[in-house]
């Protein structure tokens, strides 16, 4: 990872100049039907001001990888993991958009440019696309408190406006899979500040700071993005805790649960599909 104006983590000065906002101009979240989804977020608001108080090792927006001890095992993992999403390429254009998985990515993003696949999605499985890149799970097994683990896919001229993340108890790490030249034209912005992918290279940031990623390149972007639970202290470890368990039953997250189950039975119906065709 590169990163201007500065290469690496925030100074003490620029972590204590950086604020997390709770919310984005110019997003709008989309509107909650359920009362038990409203509740919900009302208890996530003020959970975020204790994780701030509570987290272990600061609130900077871009972390320095020094302090994550598991992150040099993941980077080693990175031939395994390009050769497994490579294979996962051959299907690229059967691939789902994240707005078809996740509803509230429709307020960033609506058109084809941003694929995934996933392995893991707060903290459910995906068994037969694990199945199909075991190197890449065996991998992310490294990583204390992970939630989610998936293949992000940015087409060529996509950019996703700034935005901020719905919850401050995870942090993002991004592995460069492929970045294509020049890489000038491919980067995120986190907070202020502006970072660029390498292959085979970790990137570990908090996505509750406002941030935007572009591809503007002509080749496809991809990363290994994985969200894995924030280092905190007592009480804010309990109530992070508590908080990612009961979010499995709130009907936005059931939701994307069950469009990726439906995704997925299309996917491998169509591969037995393929097997079985008569050879000719």
């Amino acid at each position: 990872m590169t990163a201007n104006p500065t290469d690496g983590a925030f100074t003490p000065a620029q972590q204590g100049e950086a604020q997390q906002q709770f919310g984005t101009a110019g997003v709008a979240p989309l509107d909650r039907p359920s009362a038990l989804t409203r509740f919900f977020m009302g208890i996530v608001a003020k959970a975020e001001k204790l994780n701030l108080k509570s987290a272990r090792l600061g609130n900077p927006p871009v972390y320095d990888n020094k302090v994550f001890p598991w992150v040099g095992e993941i980077e080693k993992a990175y031939p395994a993991i390009r050769a497994e999403l490579e294979r996962v390429l051959v299907r690229k254009s059967e691939l789902p958009n994240f707005q078809d998985i996740s509803s509230d990515v429709k307020t960033i993003s609506t058109d084809q440019g941003w694929k995934t696949f996933f392995l893991l999605a707060f903290g459910m499985k995906s068994e037969q696309n694990i199945a199909q890149c075991p190197e890449t799970w065996k991998a992310v097994q490294h990583i204390p408190g992970l939630k989610t683990a998936m293949f992000s896919i940015f087409e060529p001229g996509k950019h996703l406006p700034a935005h901020r993340g719905p919850y401050n108890g995870v942090l993002r790490l991004h592995l460069g899979m492929i970045v294509p030249e020049p890489r000038d034209k491919i980067a995120i912005r986190v907070d202020k500040q502006i970072c660029h992918w390498s292959e085979g290279k970790v990137l570990i940031f908090d996505d509750a700071y406002e941030h935007e990623a572009w591809n503007h390149s002509d080749k496809t972007r991809v990363v290994l993005f994985v969200d894995f639970v924030k280092p905190m202290r007592f009480p804010g470890n309990f109530v992070n805790w508590l908080l990612m368990n009961i979010a499995l039953f709130t009907p936005f997250i059931r939701e994307g649960l069950d469009n990726h189950k439906e995704w997925e039975k299309r996917f491998y119906a169509e591969a037995e599909r393929l097997r079985n065709q008569p050879k000719g």
